[in-house]
């Protein structure tokens, strides 16, 4: 009988230590959790990202030599990222033959009708250049996996779809 009075205290005890420190846990995660993004962080957020979007755009319409040989950039085929689909990757890829993520046929398009140069699939051009195509895109549906849908990018009202002056490339002389 002791031996349960024992066992009885014991998990009497655990339960309340159980609790004690679900009650800490829970109080030092309110005290302690970071407040969501003040407004300055949220516009410098916004900031970089329209600076790789503004990178992107220069980078797609021709700024980097490197990335072709014959003339082309990618702007010839794709303006304002028109039919690039970015919401519809990763998906198979028929000249490559597997299923391939949006850098994987950004390089693609870069080495084969451009005749250029790759960019490294995770350096700052590579990532301008997505942000670029996805910036316009937004608020289209996800639909990864889709090889046939053809669509133009988001209309918007005022200019390419971000807050940009002229970069003096190509169309945007």
């Amino acid at each position: 009988m002791m031996e349960f009075m024992n066992a009885k205290r014991f998990v009497v005890g655990l339960g309340a230590s159980i609790t004690a420190g679900a009650v800490t846990l829970v109080l030092n995660t309110v005290v302690l959790a970071r407040e969501p993004f003040t407004k300055e962080e949220l516009a410098d957020q916004e900031k970089q990202l329209l600076a790789a979007v503004d990178h992107g755009r220069d980078l797609w319409h021709g700024s980097n030599p490197s990335m072709s040989s014959n003339g082309l950039a990618c702007g010839n085929c794709h303006p304002d990222a028109a039919a690039s689909n970015p919401h519809t990757f990763p998906k198979f890829q028929a000249d490559l033959g597997r299923v391939i993520a949006l850098r994987d046929m950004i390089n693609w398009c870069i080495s084969t009708p451009q005749a250029g140069t790759p960019l490294d699939v995770n350096s700052y051009d590579m990532i301008s250049m997505e942000a670029y195509a996805f910036y316009l895109y937004r608020g289209k549906q996800i639909t990864p996996g889709l090889a046939t849908e053809q669509t133009a990018p988001v209309v918007v009202k005022s200019g390419v779809g971000y807050p940009k002056k002229p970069s003096g490339i190509g169309v945007d002389k």
